[in-house]
Parts: C-alpha cells; sequence; structure tokens
C-alpha cells in the first residue's frame, strides 16, 4: 500500500515571449496557476472570449512534425514541449495564456519553460492525484517503428529510447530514464529540437519552419550540428523522449508504467495515447461498481439509525468512493437538534464520511469480520451548514493503507459546494478482537 500523492500546480503566475517556429509570429505566454482537477488548459487571449482548449486526446489536432490541439475554429499549435513539462515536474494543473496560436521555441528545447516553472515553485493541492497505472502490455508500430507500454513494478513512468538512422550522421542512439522532476530538469528538458539538413530545405520550400535558426534547432549535416555543437552525445533521442512526454500528457493522468519506444514520433505516440485512454476508460466502467443499502450492510456493521449511507454511486477500484446519504427531517438526531432550525451536526457528518471510509477500506483489503475503527481526524472543515431535504455527496479517496491502519481524505458536498472535509484515520481489526491500544502506523 502506499500513499495517494496530492495534485499540483504552479505556485505563481510566470509570464515568457518569444516566437513560434513554425509561424515565426511573435507571441506572449503565461502560466498561472489552477485549481484542482483543472489539468493542463490552454488560452487563446488574443481571441474573442478567450477560448480554452483542455491538453487532452479528445481536442488532438492534425499532426504536422508538432502536436496540435484543436476545439471548433479554434487551435493552439507546438504543445509537446510545455505539456513535457507537465509531465516530468509533476504538475497536474496548468492555465497557459497565449497571445497567439503558437507557443514559442526558446532554444529549442523544454528548459525556457522548466526553467521559468521550476524558479516559480510547484504547489500542493487538497484533492489526490489520480493515475493510471498499466494493468497489460500495449502495443503501437508503425513499419519499422514501434512503441510499447508495459506494467511496472514500481510507481512511476520509466522511458527507453531508440533512435536509428540506419547509418550517419546520426547512426544509433539509446537512451532510459526512470522519469522524476530531478531528471528530466538534469537530463531530458534541455534536449533541442532537431532535423536533418535536407528535411530543414524541404520545410522551407513548403513555407514551415519560419522560426528556425541555427541557435534554436539542431541543423545536423554530414558532420553534425551546423553552427552549434550537441548538448548530450545522444541530443536527438533525448529529444525523442521530451516529445514523448509531451504526447503523453494527452492522456490526461499520470502514467505509471514502463515505455519502450524504437523510432516513434508523434503520430505513433498518440495512436498509443488513443489506446491507453480506450483501456483507462474501460478500466473506470468496469471499476464504477454501485452498492445499494443491501451490499453496504454486507459490508459495514452499522445499522439503522446510524447507517449514514443511503448508496455507493462511484467505486473506482479500491482507491475511490463515492456515496450518497439523504438528508430529511425524518432524521432521528433532529428530534434533539436544534428543532426550530434543524442542521445535521458536523459529528454525524464526519460519521457519515467515515462510513464511506469503512467500504473502501474493506474493499481494499479484501477482509472479512473486520472493524474499521475511527482513530483519528485531522484538517476538519465544516464551511457551511447541511440541513434538511439536503443530498450529501460523500467522496472518499485511500491515501495511505496497510494491513492494520488506514488514512483516507473525505469530502462532503451538497449541490457541489463543499460542506464537510478531513482525514480520517483508523485502525482495522477483527470484529471479536478487543480494542486496545493503537497499532503503530508504521506497522505492517
Amino acid at each position: 500500500m502506499s500513499w495517494s500523492t496530492p495534485q499540483t500546480t504552479i505556485a505563481r503566475s510566470v509570464e515568457m515571449c518569444g516566437v513560434g517556429l513554425f509561424s515565426g509570429r511573435p507571441v506572449t505566454v503565461k502560466f498561472l496557476p489552477a485549481s484542482p482537477d483543472t489539468g493542463v488548459v490552454f488560452v487563446r487571449t488574443d481571441l474573442p472570449g478567450a477560448p480554452a482548449i483542455p491538453a487532452t486526446y479528445e481536442h488532438l489536432g492534425p499532426i504536422e512534425r508538432r502536436t496540435t490541439l484543436q476545439k471548433d475554429a479554434v487551435v493552439v499549435l507546438t504543445v509537446e514541449h510545455v505539456l513535457a513539462c507537465s509531465t516530468g515536474l509533476g504538475l497536474d494543473n496548468l492555465v497557459v495564456e497565449m497571445s497567439d496560436a503558437e507557443l514559442p521555441v526558446g532554444d529549442g528545447s523544454a528548459m525556457p519553460f522548466a526553467g521559468p516553472v521550476r524558479e516559480a515553485g510547484v504547489t500542493t493541492l487538497d484533492r489526490p492525484r489520480r493515475s493510471f497505472r498499466v494493468r497489460e502490455p500495449l502495443v503501437t508500430e508503425d513499419g519499422d517503428a514501434r512503441l510499447e507500454v508495459n506494467p511496472s513494478e514500481g510507481e512511476g513512468l520509466s522511458v527507453r529510447y531508440v533512435l536509428d538512422y540506419g547509418g550517419p550522421p546520426l547512426g544509433r542512439q539509446e537512451v532510459s530514464f526512470r522519469v522524476t522532476p530531478e531528471v528530466f530538469l538534469k537530463e531530458i528538458a534541455p534536449a533541442r529540437s532537431f532535423c536533418l539538413e535536407s528535411e530543414a530545405v524541404e520545410l522551407q520550400a513548403w513555407g514551415l519552419g519560419a522560426g528556425a535558426t541555427y541557435e534554436n534547432t539542431l541543423i545536423i549535416g554530414p558532420d553534425g550540428p551546423i553552427g552549434t555543437t550537441y548538448r548530450f552525445p545522444d541530443e536527438p533521442a533525448r529529444h525523442k523522449v521530451l516529445d514523448l512526454l509531451g504526447d503523453l500528457a494527452l492522456l490526461g493522468r499520470p502514467i505509471v508504467g514502463d515505455v519502450r519506444a524504437v523510432r516513434s514520433g508523434h503520430s505513433l505516440n498518440t495512436r498509443l495515447v488513443k489506446e491507453l485512454s480506450r483501456h483507462m476508460s474501460q478500466e473506470d466502467q468496469s471499476s464504477g461498481v454501485k452498492l445499494d443499502i443491501r451490499e453496504i450492510m454486507k459490508i459495514l456493521p452499522h445499522r439503522y439509525p446510524f447507517l449514514l449511507v443511503d448508496r455507493v454511486i462511484e467505486l473506482e477500484g479500491c482507491e475511490r468512493a463515492v456515496g450518497i446519504k439523504n438528508v430529511t427531517m425524518n432524521e432521528p438526531f433532529f428530534q434533539g437538534h436544534f428543532p426550530g432550525r434543524p442542521i445535521m451536526p458536523g459529528v454525524l457528518q464526519i460519521e457519515a464520511m467515515a462510513q464511506l471510509a469503512g467500504v473502501l477500506l474493506l474493499r481494499k483489503l479484501k477482509a472479512e469480520k473486520k472493524l474499521a475503527v475511527l482513530t483519528g481526524i485531522d484538517g476538519v472543515r465544516f464551511p457551511r451548514p447541511v440541513v434538511p431535504g439536503d443530498q450529501l455527496v460523500l467522496e472518499a479517496v485511500a491515501m495511505r493503507v496497510r494491513t492494520r491502519t488506514g488514512q483516507v481524505q473525505c469530502r462532503a458536498a451538497v449541490d457541489g459546494q463543499t460542506v464537510a472535509e478531513a482525514v480520517i484515520k483508523f485502525m482495522l481489526v477483527d470484529f471479536n478482537e478487543q480494542i486496545t491500544d493503537h497499532p503503530s502506523d508504521e506497522g505492517t
């Protein structure tokens, strides 16, 4: 069992200017903090109404040597380096405001974006991150290009990339990384865009690459880079990893798995994201089991009038549950709790959240005849009262679960507004076990 990682966003706003690689037009970009569950969103401030495009696979536009997002007639171009920063730096939520359609090229790497983000800092949010763990091998191929992702024994994402041009001037290069913010900043983000000298001439003939220079693009001639030197001996292969990380961000969730790529580019990368998205949707649907009151009573020992969860409407594996409690005037506690102005006691809101957490924990441990006994509550907050007629939507997310202890982040809402929240700690004991001292939270 492991900690549930909180979502993140940038700690403060930052701004940068530059020109687009393909368009050559000037553009100003602002990175802004975002609230939980926003994801990465690009906003075209130069257009009426400042339309926004979420960075998800559903908004993927035509691919022409770059990654494009499109929503209706609005496009944002060359987003892969910014998205690579979101993957590499573990940045879940970010608003990117743009004064033109294409992001600036900078020096051709991701460092012009990663540097300001690092300086601004990354801050955590009060909502757990939802990752997608690869459960079975997935493979996509196109000719001699191949991209596969396999389950990982550990946490996080690892990437191995093989670049193979079959001969000079690039030849074969192979790199491998376990992606962490430190590795990304030092080993991946500085790698610049590249193309062969013959490809550069062809792109210019097509009217593309108006903003390209020898300073922001590695133009590879017969004897190596023209007008510059490699930052790494295998810089082109590292840049392919950079682009791959950007395209994987279109899944909308961090990936836990091992990625192996041979000669893949944006087209094959996004095909893999499409397949991953399909599997993620299937997993979400299959894990979204609903429990009625009878099934809840098979899991929990509570009974009326102290059973405070009417039904469970979502179960995402053993990590998250959403339940419903309908608050009516017939609740027995209203007879003595402010009869003239009935308000649901805060302790019972905590109890309702704790019962949903109990459903989650006991399912997670697949335990029979166990009790989840409350041992501590942190961060309790009641932003507004709950009254008869309200429907409490309860949410419980497993943060840390071991054999004998559990910790769950809980929230209750009415009409989408939070009415209660807390981190609830439990001791998990056999039904007939005598409850004495709490077991150590560090025990197994």
